[in-house]
C-alpha cells in the first residue's frame, strides 16, 4: 500500500470549511463554506471524504439535509453504471471487445459508412470512444410522459433528445456521450433480461453497501421524501423539485456521498490488488486506464498527477451538480453533491481545500 503520511481528518470539519478558493462573477475570492453557498445560491451540499482507506469524514449543509439525504448523481451514474457492465464482464456475460450488435435485441445501433469495419464495443462505450452521438439528456418535469429506453434510443416521442447514432469512426477518438451509456445500458438489460435499476440494485449497490442508493426513475413516493430539491443558477427551486430522467445509466442515479465513497473505496482495494471480492484486480486496472488515447478509462476520466493515479468524474443535471475524486493508490478522494447548477464551482473549491489539506498531488485541470 502507499499512504501518505498525513493525519486523519479532524472530527472537527473547519478546516475543509474554511479558505475556499471561489470565482464569483469573475472575481477569485477566499470564502467559507457558509459564504461560498450564499454568494452561488447554493441551497445545500452533502460531502464525503476518503482518508487513509476510510470514510474519514461526511457531512450534509443547508436545505435540511443529512449524510442519508439524497442527490441526483447526474453523469455520476455513469461511473456506477461502468462497474455493473464490468461485473458482468468478469462473470464472462459481456465481452467489452465484441460487437454489441451481437447482443443487442430491442433495439440495434444504426449502421451507417462511420461504422463499416470498425464495430460498436462495450469498451468504446463506457470509455467514449465509440463515436456516439447525443452529449447529455435534460431529463423530464415531474408528471409529464417519460420514454421508455427504446424510445430513448430512437429519439422517438415522448423522447426530448434525438436519436442515439454513430457519429464518428468507432475508436478513432473520444467524444462526451450520455448516448454511448444508453447503449451500454440496453446491453445489459437485453443481456439479463431485467429492468436496469433492478439490474443495478444485485450488481452494485447491494454488494457495494450503497443501501440509500437508487436508479429508479421516478422515485418511489415513500423514497422521494428522502430527496433534496434541485436549484437553477439563481437559486429558484426546480418545479415539483427535479427533473426525471429515465436515462438510467447516463444520469439516473439517487445518491449519498458515503454511499458512493464505500464504491470508490471498493475500487480502489481491488486496483492495489487487496481484494477480488466485487471485481478483479485485472478488470479494475483495465477500467482505470486510459483507452483509444482519450482522456477517459472505463467510466471516468483518468490521469497521472506527481505521480498518483487520479480518477475524476463530474456529473451535471438539471438543478443538481456533483464530483467524485479518487486516488487510488493512496486511499484517499473525496466525493461532493450539490443542489443547484452551480454546484461545480463549488465541488471544485471544495476538491482544492482537501488536496491542500491531504497533501494530494497538483490535480491540474478537473475533467468531466
Amino acid at each position: 500500500m502507499l499512504w501518505l503520511s498525513v493525519p486523519a481528518f479532524a472530527a472537527d470539519p473547519s478546516d475543509l470549511e474554511s479558505k475556499l478558493p471561489i470565482t464569483v462573477g469573475g472575481v477569485d475570492k477566499t470564502l467559507t463554506l457558509e459564504e461560498a453557498m450564499d454568494a452561488l445560491n447554493i441551497p445545500s451540499v452533502s460531502l464525503a471524504l476518503i482518508d487513509q482507506d476510510r470514510v474519514a469524514f461526511a457531512r450534509a449543509y443547508g436545505d435540511g439535509a443529512t449524510t442519508e439525504t439524497l442527490y441526483q448523481a447526474a453523469s455520476l451514474s455513469k461511473f456506477v453504471a461502468a462497474v455493473g457492465a464490468l461485473r458482468l464482464v468478469d462473470e464472462k456475460r459481456l465481452d467489452l471487445d465484441a460487437d454489441v450488435n451481437a447482443r443487442l435485441t430491442s433495439w440495434k445501433v444504426p449502421t451507417n459508412g462511420f461504422d463499416k469495419g470498425h464495430p460498436v464495443t462495450l469498451r468504446g462505450l463506457l470509455s467514449m470512444t465509440a463515436g456516439i452521438g447525443v452529449p447529455g439528456f435534460l431529463g423530464y418535469e415531474v408528471g409529464t410522459p417519460l420514454p421508455n429506453l427504446t424510445q430513448i434510443l430512437y429519439g422517438a416521442p415522448p423522447a426530448n433528445s434525438p436519436p442515439v447514432t454513430v457519429i464518428a469512426q468507432p475508436g478513432s477518438a473520444y467524444h462526451y456521450s450520455g448516448g454511448s451509456y444508453e447503449i451500454a445500458e440496453a446491453l445489459m438489460v437485453d443481456t439479463v433480461k431485467a429492468p436496469f435499476p433492478d439490474l443495478m440494485d444485485k450488481l452494485v449497490l447491494k454488494p457495494a453497501g450503497m443501501r440509500h442508493s437508487s436508479f429508479a426513475q421516478p422515485l418511489p413516493r415513500d423514497r422521494a421524501v428522502e430527496a433534496v430539491t434541485g436549484h437553477d443558477a439563481e437559486g429558484k427551486e426546480l418545479p415539483g423539485g427535479w427533473h426525471v430522467f429515465p436515462e438510467h445509466a447516463a444520469a439516473g442515479l439517487w445518491s449519498t456521498p458515503t454511499d458512493l465513497a464505500e464504491l470508490l473505496l471498493l475500487i480502489g482495494r481491488a486496483w492495489r490488488g487487496e481484494s477480488r471480492l466485487f471485481l478483479r484486480p485485472e478488470t479494475v486496472r483495465e477500467m482505470l486506464t486510459p483507452q483509444n488515447g482519450g482522456p477517459y478509462g472505463l467510466g471516468a476520466a483518468v490521469s497521472e498527477a506527481g505521480g498518483s493515479l487520479v480518477v475524476m468524474k463530474r456529473g451535471q443535471n438539471v438543478g443538481y451538480q456533483a464530483y467524485l475524486i479518487l486516488l487510488p493508490g493512496e486511499g484517499q478522494g473525496i466525493v461532493v453533491m450539490t443542489t443547484s447548477d452551480n454546484g461545480s464551482i463549488l465541488a471544485e473549491a471544495l476538491i482544492r481545500r482537501a488536496a491542500e489539506l491531504y497533501g494530494w498531488p497538483r490535480l491540474g485541470k478537473l475533467e468531466d
